[in-house]
């Protein structure tokens, strides 16, 4: 009698147990939900409104941006490692010796991926200065379709079917979203509108190819090795800075010897500087929570949220029912995409 009390008494306990565990695995989930619709709109909403804000002061460049988010990572990600070694200053030290000076050719890996990474950076600045939010949080979308075709290239993945249909959905999607709509005003104003939204077109689509091709080739690359993220990450700021600055010299090398690098910075250029050096590593921590289904609802809701802001808020997009029919065969698209998928172990997540 007394064993049979102990079991229900031990019984009773694991069921307690495993409903505490499920509250705060689902507390965890709508935190991580939060964090990465936050995360997404955020930069990109607050990078738009910074490249179209009209002031008398000159425009901050692009390039200075993308170098001082590099710089912000490393010390933030140097601060990580010093954590991980326990608060040891000697202990980083040694680390980080050992990993990246005394491995020069698995240190060399990283600069291609720095380099596409640089490039994507700049690119994005160059797309939100020519599209709205809404329409590139669509389009850029498509670096599903090309880290989907780089996997199968570079990992030898195999995609189910539910996987190839959500890519055509996605490449529909998005061409309906770019569809050319019939707008008034003279013929002047309609080629420079169709021009400008073209280059930021460009840009997406250079973006959505860079992604891809690095973030699966830097997957390919923690996977052969063990080290940490954060050790990783610093030497890819370390070449995204080196590269970072050579590109700001040499596009705006007149301006920055003129003005200097921080020329027309203000507070909302160092809330972009800020949420695009520190958004990576908040998705990295919390993606471990989010399964498919929870990235599907922070994209749609991501692109439901830009629509809004976009519309209401920043006045710079007209709705369409086209551009509806192809938001919602996209938003499809990201679910029916990780359907199938089984996550992948030891998966990267760039920062």
């Amino acid at each position: 009698m007394l064993q049979s009390e102990h079991d229900s008494s031990e019984s009773r306990q694991e069921e307690s147990s495993t409903m505490v565990s499920s509250i705060h695995s689902r507390r965890l989930k709508n935190l991580s939900l939060g964090v990465l619709v936050l995360q997404t709109t955020s930069l990109v909403l607050t990078m738009r409104y910074s490249r179209t804000l009209k002031e008398d002061a000159p425009r901050y460049l692009a390039s200075s941006a993308v170098v001082s988010a590099e710089v912000i990572k490393i010390i933030v990600c140097t601060l990580l490692v010093f954590m991980e070694n326990n608060f040891s200053v000697r202990a980083m030290n040694q680390l980080l010796k050992d990993e990246i000076v005394r491995k020069p050719l698995e240190t060399m890996k990283l600069a291609i991926p720095a380099g596409i990474y640089t490039l994507q950076n700049n690119l994005l600045y160059v797309a939100l200065s020519n599209l709205d939010a809404a329409t590139y949080q669509v389009t850029y979308q498509l670096k599903i379709l090309t880290t989907a075709l780089f996997s199968v290239s570079m990992l030898g993945r195999r995609l189910g079917s539910y996987q190839w249909l959500s890519l055509l959905l996605l490449m529909a999607g998005v061409t309906l979203v770019q569809w050319p709509m019939a707008t008034g005003g003279d013929s002047e104003q309609k080629v420079l509108s169709g021009s400008i939204q073209f280059v930021g077109l460009m840009a997406v689509l250079m973006a959505c190819i860079s992604s891809g091709f690095a973030g699966v080739y830097f997957e390919k690359i923690l996977k052969e090795t063990k080290q940490s993220l954060w050790v990783r990450n610093i030497q890819l700021g370390l070449f995204g800075f080196v590269f970072g600055t050579i590109g700001m010299m040499v596009y705006d090398g007149q301006r920055v010897t003129q003005s200097g690098m921080f020329q027309g910075y203000n507070k909302i250029t160092c809330t972009v500087v800020v949420l695009q050096a520190l958004g990576g590593l908040v998705i990295a921590v919390v993606i471990k929570y989010a399964d498919n289904i929870l990235k599907g609802f922070a994209t749609s809701l991501s692109i439901i949220v830009s629509t809004l802001i976009s519309y209401f808020l920043l006045e710079d997009f007209n709705p369409t029912g086209v551009f509806f029919t192809g938001a919602a065969l996209v938003i499809a698209a990201t679910f029916m995409y990780g359907y199938e998928r089984k996550p992948a172990s030891g998966s990267a997540v760039k920062v």
